[in-house]
């Protein structure tokens, strides 16, 4: 894996196999924080809802919660160090759809929210919280950008790129 932090805070990580999306969901879960946002965007198959379940397991959630994509539930919750909420907005269409669902109110809670097609949001889209784009390479591998948005994630994003790039014991 390798890991190139630019001016502007985007982190951009080359991950040639799914076990390395292990290694970024430790050091993204090392930083989270009661009452983040992570929007989770890519094409279908690019790893979001992998990547969920290792930032799970790295926030505690036991093996007994087996976390899995909530297309049909749009909402999952799991109990680790932060209450993790798990969302995929792909069935819906707006933020009018969002609301009618009631999950703004996941938005505010004191746990970590995951948001799978974000999009679909609209206006109702946090201004802080990270956005992290999965991207599938024609190797088989993935480019995930992580993007900070506020002050609180532009402040955590070079503990992120440093936990990436520091030596593994």
């Amino acid at each position: 894996m390798s890991t190139r932090l630019e001016a502007n805070g985007i982190i951009t990580v080359f991950c040639p196999d799914p076990e390395g999306l292990a290694s970024l969901a430790e050091a993204l879960a090392a930083v989270l924080a009661p009452g983040d946002v992570v929007f989770l965007q890519g094409e279908l198959g690019a790893g979001k809802t992998t990547l969920t379940q290792h930032l799970a397991r790295a926030l505690g959630v036991g093996a007994d919660q087996y976390v899995s994509s909530p297309s049909f539930a749009l909402l999952h919750e799991y109990s680790g160090r932060l209450p993790v909420y798990h969302m995929d907005l792909y069935r819906l269409g707006d933020a009018e759809d969002v609301e009618a669902a009631g999950l703004p109110d996941y938005l505010e809670q004191q746990g970590v929210t995951l948001i799978e097609w974000p999009d679909r949001l609209g206006s109702l889209s946090p201004d802080s919280r990270l956005d992290i784009r999965l991207e599938i390479l024609s190797e088989g591998g993935r480019q995930i950008i992580l993007a900070p948005r506020g002050e609180s994630w532009r402040q955590k994003i070079g503990r992120v790129a440093r936990a990436l790039t520091l030596p593994k014991d």
